[in-house]
């Protein structure tokens, strides 16, 4: 128990040696570990600092990217809204020159129809007058035939024809 009390109150030989070894740790460590400790810290510090200017300068980056890639996707919304449109206007204009074109030809046609037309009309007129005429010239020589079948109404005719003449 004796020891324990001189532990508990020192006696002045120990707390000079204990004064004593604490003052040269502490300036042990004043000359030697407190610089490298401060020094360290101080690195510490300063790239943490710098760190922070990193996240700044990239937050900042970002927001600016941000900013850039909405103007961009304006931008190409812009564009494919001008293509669309255009593309619109391309097709109501080949779809108007089509109707155009086929209205045309259509109009062509009708017209070459009408004209074929006319033209086998006229061609059967004259067939139809041909074939008249040759019928009428048929029936015309049957009947004349039978008419001066005999000499005595040939003579007639004859005579009746130069009476014609004379008279003329």
């Amino acid at each position: 128990m004796i020891f324990l009390t001189s532990l508990i109150t020192p006696d002045i030989g120990l707390l000079f040696w204990m004064l004593l070894s604490f003052s040269i740790v502490f300036i042990l460590l004043k000359k030697k570990a407190w610089p490298a400790i401060l020094d360290t810290l101080k690195e510490r510090e300063e790239s943490i600092e710098e760190a922070l200017r990193s996240a700044e300068q990239a937050k900042k980056e970002m927001e600016a990217l941000q900013s850039s890639n909405e103007d961009l996707l304006r931008a190409a919304r812009d564009e494919r809204d001008k293509l669309l449109k255009e593309a619109r206007e391309t097709k109501d204009k080949i779809v108007n020159d089509a109707k155009t074109k086929a209205q045309e030809e259509a109009d062509r046609i009708i017209a070459n129809s009408r004209e074929e037309i006319n033209n086998q009309k006229l061609a059967a007129m004259a067939e139809l007058k041909n074939q008249v005429a040759s019928l009428s010239i048929e029936i015309a020589e049957k009947i004349i035939r039978k008419e001066l079948s005999t000499d005595e109404k040939q003579q007639a005719l004859v005579n009746e024809l130069l009476d014609d003449v004379n008279l003329n």
